[in-house]
């Protein structure tokens, strides 16, 4: 028997599944999470943590190499989680209509 959260779920994703795969939301967030990453990485390397990774830094990083590389990682994070949030939840969608037909059929029987 479906709960009614997953009846609400089954309802909400039939309607806006294609809406939800293009919401902007998910890219904000995802584009933080790997601005977070990149800003990490440059604060170990600006407080000296890894001595030997802040020599070769020193020696062979350029600075709008570095920057280009942060954004590529913020960009990568944001498409990314996007794509995991939109699969988790159709995957979740998929398993309820999978459970509400063998209850269906059950019941027929």
């Amino acid at each position: 028997m479906l709960t009614d959260d997953e009846k609400r779920f089954l309802n909400y994703w039939k309607l806006n599944r294609l809406k939800e795969k293009t919401n902007p939301r998910y890219l904000y967030i995802g584009g933080i999470a790997g601005l977070l990453i990149g800003a990490g990485v440059f604060v170990s390397l600006a407080t000296g943590w890894y001595t030997r990774a802040v020599m070769e830094a020193n020696v062979q990083l350029n600075g709008f190499v570095f920057m280009i590389a942060i954004f590529s990682i913020a960009i990568f994070m944001a498409v990314f989680y996007r794509k995991y949030q939109w699969e988790q939840q159709e995957q979740h969608y998929l398993e309820l209509l999978q459970k509400q037909d063998s209850e269906k059929s059950s019941a027929a029987i």
